[in-house]
C-alpha cells in the first residue's frame, strides 16, 4: 500500500457566484511513499486564483508567494486531475482535516459536486500522530510546526507554509512515531458519502439541559467518599457549555458541584463530567 501526504495553501475569498466565502486553493505539494515510508514520488503545482486575483497580505507573508507567481499557474480542474494520476489508489493523508475541507469547498465551487474524485481512502496524519505518542485530545490538536519540536524534528521556518515543505515535514514527522499506534485504525473508506457527512459534520455543545438528546443519567452525581447517589440541592446553571449545579450527600454531610458537559459529534454525544469540591476555585 503507497500514501500520498498532500498539503494545500489557500487563500480566502468571497465568491459573488456562490454567495460565501472560499477558501481558494492555490497550491498542491504532496509526497508519495511506499508502505515502508520510503519515497517513490513527489507533486507540486500552483494554481492561479479565480475568485481572487491577489492574495491577502497574510498568506504573502506566510507563503512569501507573490501574485505574478501564481499568474503562471494551472487551472484547478487541471491540476486536479494531474494529482488524480499522481495519487493513483494509494491512502491520501493530510496534517488535520482543514486540507479535506479546503477541497470539498473548491469541488463544490468548481464542480458543484462536494466528492473528491481521487481521495479513496483517507488518513487524519495529524490524529494518527497525536495517537502514537498517546497525546491525543480531538479539542486541542497540535500543530505540525509544534508537534516537530515536540518530538525532536529539526526543520527551518523555511520548512513551512509551502505545501510541499509542509508535506515532507508531515513526512518526517510520521517517520519518527511510526509503530506507535496501529496506522490501519486510522485509515477511513473516503469512497461513500457517510465519509463527506462526517467531515462536514460540525461539532457544537448542548446548552438546553431539558432536550431529548441527553441521557438523564449523565445527570446523577455520586459522592466520592462514600459511594453513594447525591441529591441535587440547586437548579442547573449553564456556564462556559458546561451545566453546572449543587449536590449534597447526605451519608457523608458533604456538599459539592457537579459539573457536565454534553458535546453533540457525528458519532454520537461526548459526556465529560466531574466533581469541582467546594473549596476549589471555581472556573
Amino acid at each position: 500500500m503507497n500514501f500520498v501526504i498532500l498539503d494545500l495553501e489557500w487563500n480566502s475569498a468571497y465568491s459573488k457566484s456562490a454567495h460565501r466565502f472560499v477558501n481558494e486553493i492555490i497550491e498542491f505539494g504532496a509526497v508519495k511513499v511506499d508502505g515502508d515510508l520510503n519515497e517513490i514520488g513527489s507533486f507540486s503545482r500552483l494554481i492561479t486564483p479565480r475568485v481572487k486575483k491577489k492574495l491577502n497580505g497574510r498568506v504573502k507573508q506566510l507563503t512569501h508567494l507573490t501574485n505574478e507567481d501564481l499568474a503562471d499557474g494551472g487551472d484547478f480542474l487541471t491540476v486536479t486531475d494531474e494529482f488524480a494520476g499522481f495519487v493513483g489508489d494509494s491512502v491520501i493523508m493530510t496534517w488535520g482535516t482543514g486540507d479535506i475541507h479546503a477541497l470539498i469547498d473548491n469541488f463544490l465551487l468548481y464542480t458543484k459536486n462536494r466528492r473528491i474524485p481521487f481521495l479513496r481512502s483517507y488518513c487524519d496524519l495529524q490524529e494518527y500522530c497525536e495517537k502514537a505518542i498517546g497525546q491525543y485530545d480531538e479539542g486541542n490538536q497540535i500543530g505540525l510546526g509544534r508537534f516537530a519540536e515536540m518530538i525532536g524534528v529539526k526543520f527551518s521556518e523555511e520548512e513551512q507554509h509551502r505545501a510541499a515543505a509542509d508535506a515532507y515535514l508531515s513526512l518526517k514527522n510520521l517517520k519518527k512515531v511510526i509503530g506507535g499506534y496501529p496506522l490501519e485504525k486510522c485509515v477511513m473508506d473516503a469512497a461513500c458519502e457517510e465519509f463527506y457527512d462526517r467531515m462536514l459534520f460540525k461539532n457544537f455543545f448542548i446548552t438546553d439541559i431539558s432536550s431529548p438528546e441527553i441521557d438523564r443519567e449523565q445527570l446523577k452525581f455520586f459522592c466520592e467518599q462514600c459511594g453513594n447517589q447525591a441529591r441535587r440541592v440547586k437548579r442547573w446553571k449553564l456556564r462556559n457549555k458546561n451545566f453546572n449545579a449543587d449536590f449534597y450527600c447526605k451519608n457523608c454531610d458533604e456538599k459539592f458541584t457537579g459539573r457536565v458537559s454534553f458535546k453533540k459529534r457525528f458519532d454520537g454525544i461526548k459526556v465529560n463530567k466531574r466533581i469541582v469540591p467546594k473549596t476549589e476555585k471555581k472556573e
